[in-house]
């Protein structure tokens, strides 16, 4: 309704170009009360004046110089769209009255003015104004809700659509569906239609009771301010279900939720149903993660024990045995190193396909991690089972494994424990089978061991050896111990390499062989690394302190140094502590240290060798480096393995190896060190052939630090000792098992000045090739452990100068064409012998010789001396 004070309110223009009628209605007007009265005596400020304050009233003369009233509703016109101009006409012309009112006046007034006819006119037009403006605005309301509840449908409907989920609209009185998403229809494959005519529980929706439950909360649900139902969850968890596809193409996993809503006259439920398809398979892929191997497919090690478990359980109540055998695939580390990681893996797959297939059905295959894996067996009360299987395994890896093109053969170590006969609990059997597999490993591989008592025995010494490891370096049981190095060339202590001794108590002194490899598994050698780099350093600055200088100690380096350590700081901090000179330093680093990570341990050498600390190459020719590598690292050394010098004067395989290995490491600029030399023969091979050090048993073991000390003052304050020069000793080898016969032959040559060497078997006769410069030699064909022919094919590959010769009483001829076809042999003599037709013989022989490799002569002075004495 429309207020008095609304009216007062109101804005009101006065628009008349005569003042005195302007101040005449303003005075009326304000003296009644209203309170928002404009005037202007120009009638073209109308249209603005109204755009700007929006009058409810304008009180227009229609007569006015310039523009007249008729132009002013003219133009306001245009600003009242709905062609009630709110203006109200003065005008003294009668005639004018009605003109006024077809162009869209609302009432009009006559001057001269008689203010009650004002007023009331006045008034009656702001009412209707007022009440015009007021049905117009809930007119325009009504439309903007209709819209706006238009639009929140549109927008329901395009939700319901747009969602991936689907929507069902149960009616709460029908308990029918009254309308569906497009998501629903996507989810079943159903048309809109056909699932409004399918009924909620035949669909899967719900059952007749959940139904029912959701109806009686229908009832009770509030309303709002409104009285619309409040838009809330139904009590209950959210269900799982399966809805009906379409076709009869099964079922599709959902979770549904439940609401009350009130749209319109209708309270509905609505279902807001999720297809959890995915995350069923998710869940599934996590649980086949949580339970299998991602390489192999096969069970993981959890898998593998609640099978075992379940294994014991049967085997318990059926009196059965279990059989598990730990498999582990021999030397895969070298082909995942060589090959790379990705045939590695390959290679992981491909094996557990083959174990599967040897698996029956009962039986359990899972990896328990690496390349290790293992097999449940169940069976009656036969152990053989056990190594008719083991067999098997072994057996289907005869067949090479087709790695993309490259081929590798395998075998495998196996061990293997029995419920009940050797433990009745998961954990325990597979750890007894895996000591055993170790033991099958350390026994020489491809084969297969069955735990035993003593087995655990010694996993138990393990376990103890460990644990007294990792408290050695704490309580300072640990010391080095120092194996010096001889220079070949002056005979002098070159340097020394320290020995790392354990000194456990209780226990004594114990060898590295029985400790390093724990403490490389460990992890331990990282620390214990670091403190033998400063004992070391120590050392050092301890003998320089004592007059002992120039001495080079070597360090041998692990490669999880490299890996684990910072190396490079551990070794500055070091020479920084102790004040040593780098130059004093030397690493020793084994060929797989050098390989792994390749890149980065080029990097911290060549910092190290700027540093000034050398670098070497330990147990050189035994790992699987790559010649191409060994330029880019900055080596200086290279470590003939003891492998290759044991048999190095006997064996021409060994010394052609070291012979190679010393020639490459000098074309290379690198010196060359034998170690593990235990003989002068060895020495003297060693040294005739440019070796530039040993070290070993035969100069000395491995000393304390005092000891060495000594041993160094003593060794410097003894002259030089260069090698002895016996090219110019014609030198004559007799090897016989008759003793008389190398007296006789000895007494023979003798009178021919030569330098006559005998020897009673090949063994020794190898040693004095080694010790002396041999240009004939003469050799027994029959001999023990031996034959001359066999002993004589050695000695051409290794000393292949030589003048060879049999002499033998045993005269077949395929002996004697063996022999000459072999090119073993110069001659061949018989025994008996006539000694002035063997002298001519050895003299010929020796002449040869001379003719070939020179410079001498047969009458065994030096040409040059000759040819000196004939000019003077």
């Amino acid at each position: 309704m429309i207020s008095l004070t609304d009216i007062r309110r109101a804005r009101i223009l006065v628009v008349d170009d005569e003042p005195v009628n302007v101040q005449l209605l303003e005075y009326l007007l304000k003296t009644t009360g209203y309170e928002n009265v404009t005037s202007t005596n120009d009638p073209r400020q109308v249209v603005s004046l109204h755009l700007k304050l929006r009058f409810d009233l304008i009180i227009l003369d229609l007569h006015m110089p310039g523009m007249d009233g008729f132009d002013v509703m003219e133009a306001l016109k245009p600003l009242e769209s709905d062609s009630w101009l709110p203006v109200l006409v003065v005008t003294a012309e009668p005639d004018k009255k009605l003109a006024a009112l077809e162009a869209g006046a609302r009432d009009f007034i006559g001057k001269p003015f008689d203010t009650v006819e004002v007023m009331t006119r006045i008034r009656n037009l702001l009412e209707v104004r007022l009440l015009h403006r007021e049905s117009q605005d809930y007119g325009v309301q009504l439309e903007r809700e209709v819209r706006e509840r238009t639009a929140e449908l549109a927008r329901f409907r395009g939700a319901m659509d747009a969602t991936p989920d689907a929507i069902f609209l149960i009616d709460t009185a029908s308990m029918a569906i009254v309308d569906v998403s497009e998501g629903g229809c996507r989810m079943l494959g159903f048309s809109r239609d056909a699932l409004m005519r399918i009924d909620p529980v035949a669909l899967g929706l719900a059952t007749r009771e959940l139904l029912e439950r959701h109806l009686a909360a229908a009832a009770q649900a509030g309303l709002d301010g409104e009285g619309r139902a409040q838009f809330d969850a139904l009590p209950g968890d959210i269900v799982e279900t399966e809805l009906l596809r379409a076709g009869g193409q099964g079922a599709v996993p959902v979770e549904i939720s439940w609401k009350l809503q009130d749209l319109g006259k209708s309270r509905m439920l609505i279902a807001v149903v999720r297809d959890i398809s995915e995350r069923q398979h998710a869940q599934e892929r996590l649980r086949h993660m949580a339970s299998y191997d991602a390489l192999t497919g096969l069970s993981n090690r959890t898998l593998f024990f609640q099978n075992l478990r379940d294994a014991i359980e049967l085997a318990r109540d059926k009196n059965w045995r279990v059989a598990v055998l730990c498999i582990t695939i021999d030397r895969f580390k070298i082909i995942n190193d060589s090959l790379g990681t990705a045939l590695g893996d390959e290679l992981l797959r491909q094996f557990s396909g083959r174990l599967v297939r040897v698996a029956r059905v009962r039986d359990s295959v899972g990896r328990l991690g690496g390349d290790e894996f293992a097999l449940t067996l169940t069976m009656q009360r036969d152990q053989q089972e056990a190594v008719h299987v083991a067999n098997e395994v072994r057996e289907m890896l005869r067949a090479p494994f087709d790695l993309h093109g490259q081929q590798a053969a395998l075998t495998a170590s196996i061990g293997i424990a029995m419920y009940p006969d050797d433990a009745t609990e998961p954990g325990t059997l597979v750890k007894y089978a895996d000591t055993a597999m170790v033991r099958a490993k350390e026994a020489g591989r491809d084969g297969y061991r069955f735990f035993t008592a003593g087995m655990n025995v010694q996993v138990l010494a393990r376990l103890d050896l460990e644990l007294a490891l990792r408290g050695a370096l704490e309580d300072k049981q640990f010391v080095l111990y120092y194996q010096p190095k001889l220079e070949l060339n002056t005979g002098r202590v070159s340097g020394v390499e320290a020995l790392l001794r354990w000194n456990r108590p209780g226990y004594g002194l114990v060898y590295p062989a029985e400790f390093v490899p724990v403490m490389e598994e460990t992890g331990l050698v990282v620390r214990v690394g670091e403190w033998i780099v400063d004992e070391a350093c120590r050392q050092i600055a301890a003998w320089n302190a004592d007059g002992v200088r120039d001495l080079r100690v070597a360090v041998n380096v692990s490669s999880r140094q490299f890996v684990e350590g910072d190396l490079e700081s551990v070794i500055r901090a070091a020479l920084e502590k102790h004040g040593v000179e780098p130059g004093l330093l030397e690493l020793e680093l084994t060929e797989s240290a050098l390989m792994s990570n390749a890149g980065h341990t080029i990097e911290v050498l060549e910092r190290l060798k700027e540093l000034g600390i050398r670098i070497a190459i330990d147990d050189f020719g035994t790992g699987y480096s790559s010649l191409a590598y060994l330029k880019r690292f900055p080596i200086d050394k290279l470590k003939i393995d003891i492998a290759f010098v044991r048999d190095i004067v006997t064996n021409p395989d060994d010394a052609a190896i070291a012979l190679a290995i010393i020639s490459m490491a000098h074309s290379l600029h690198m010196q060359v060190i034998a170690e593990g030399v235990e003989t002068r023969a060895q020495m003297a091979y060693l040294r005739r052939h440019r070796c530039d050090e040993i070290q070993g048993f035969h100069f000395s073991r491995a000393l304390p630090a005092e000891e060495v000390a000594r041993l160094v003052h003593e060794n410097r304050e003894q002259p030089d000792q260069p090698p002895a020069q016996d090219d110019k000793v014609q030198t004559l080898l007799i090897v016989d098992d008759d003793v008389n016969v190398l007296t006789a032959l000895h007494r023979l040559f003798r009178r021919d000045n030569y330098r006559v060497l005998t020897a009673s078997s090949p063994a020794e006769g190898f040693e004095l090739l080694a010790l002396y410069r041999v240009q004939v030699i003469v050799c027994d064909q029959r001999m023990p452990v031996m034959s001359g022919t066999e002993f004589l094919s050695k000695v051409k590959e290794m000393y292949p100068e030589t003048i060879r010769i049999i002499l033998s009483g045993y005269t077949g001829v395929e002996t004697v064409l063996d022999s000459i076809n072999r090119g073993a042999i110069y001659r061949f003599y018989t025994k008996p012998w006539h000694d002035q037709q063997l002298r001519e013989n050895i003299r010929l022989a020796f002449r040869h010789y001379w003719l070939t490799y020179g410079p001498y002569d047969d009458r065994k002075a030096p040409r040059d001396e000759e040819d000196k004495s004939s000019v003077a």
